[in-house]
């Protein structure tokens, strides 16, 4: 019998995952609080697209649920892994939602942006926690059960998927994990997910809430010079952090992170290296889409949703405060972002120099 997978937050990331894992013939139920996106899936099925005419397909195999009929799996064969596709601030409910109706040998996937592996595991135990990082993926859900990727696969020249277990060690499990999600895309397992995921969050933290706070672009922001470098001094003091915690951080899309680091604290010979890595023109962007692409949270921020900027800048400025290496240029991105979050000022490049 195959795997009985949930996904629970059928978003951007959990709709993009589940929907081809469906499209592959695997047992699948979507499950999402969204009343008009599960509607949607229902009606039409779960439209995907991408960069590629291959890439785009209607899902029309999954299971749906909505979040008032979750209880309907007690009658059901138990769940064998759940993906935790929610926000950060939903992780610990979406985990107690799912938990009482996994195998005894079932476990949760966070399938999500931050570090959420603590939270998971505070409700299912360590034993049932799995880390999954998707990294370089940019999925964007612009309509309900409507998904668009708008960056190029990764093929052989980016690892998107990388699964790995938060004691590090290769089992059966995240063997098997990987076999699944390869089947979209370039996927490893680690034996290092904490670094993995410091990585993640590094990149994150320096192009979501930017994003956010400017209005502009994930490409314009790297065009403004005062914006680039603002991003740099986050990216640096990121990687100090996690240093200090004991990561051993793993490569930040191109970015070496003690060369990212010496370019936040003036290495001038640094700052240049990186600069020249970010700076639009310097390498040839394959991504048809990449001048109207936009980060998570930006998205967020044009919809009128909460961000994660809490679980991301804020939580390098918080663990910088418990570490004691501080991470003002975070601390300044998340008062910024509520501030634009909660219509008080006006997403704008100068707030960040720009």
């Amino acid at each position: 019998m195959g795997k009985r997978i949930a996904v629970v937050g059928t978003g951007a990331l959990g709709g993009y995952v589940g929907g081809y894992l469906a499209q592959a013939g695997m047992d699948v139920t979507l499950i999402d609080f969204w009343p008009e996106n599960i509607e949607a899936i229902r009606a039409r099925g779960l439209e995907l697209d991408g960069v590629t005419p291959e890439e785009r397909f209607a899902v029309t195999k999954a299971r749906t649920m909505h979040l008032t009929e979750v209880q309907d799996l007690a009658r059901q064969k138990p769940v064998d892994i759940a993906f935790v596709a929610v926000k950060s601030y939903d992780t610990e409910w979406a985990t107690a939602l799912i938990r009482q109706y996994l195998a005894p040998d079932g476990y949760v996937v966070s399938l999500q942006n931050c570090l959420n592996e603590e939270r998971i595991a505070g409700v299912v135990g360590w034993g049932k926690t799995v880390g999954m990082v998707a990294s370089l993926i940019s999925v964007d859900m612009y309509e309900p059960a409507r998904i668009r990727r708008t960056v190029a696969k990764g093929g052989d020249k980016h690892t998107v998927f990388r699964v790995g277990e938060v004691h590090g060690r290769i089992t059966k499990r995240v063997e098997e994990l990987r076999e699944m999600v390869a089947m979209i895309d370039s996927a490893k397992t680690t034996t290092n997910l904490w670094g993995e995921r410091w990585s993640k969050l590094c990149q994150n933290g320096m192009k979501n809430g930017v994003s956010a706070a400017t209005g502009l672009t994930g490409i314009d922001c790297d065009r403004n010079d005062a914006i680039r470098r603002f991003s740099i001094r986050l990216g640096g003091e990121a990687v100090r952090v996690g240093q200090a915690l004991g990561y051993q951080i793993e490569k930040i899309g191109k970015l070496d992170p003690e060369t990212l680091a010496r370019a936040s604290e003036g290495d001038v010979a640094a700052l240049d290296e990186i600069e020249t890595i970010l700076r639009p023109g310097s390498n040839t962007n394959p991504n048809p889409r990449a001048d109207i692409q936009r980060p998570s949270m930006a998205q967020d921020i044009r919809k009128g949703r909460r961000t994660e900027i809490e679980f991301m800048n804020g939580y390098v400025a918080e663990r910088g405060t418990y570490i004691g290496v501080p991470a003002p240029t975070h601390a300044k991105l998340t008062d910024i972002v509520k501030r634009v979050e909660r219509r008080e000022i006006e997403a704008a490049p100068a707030l960040l120099g720009g």
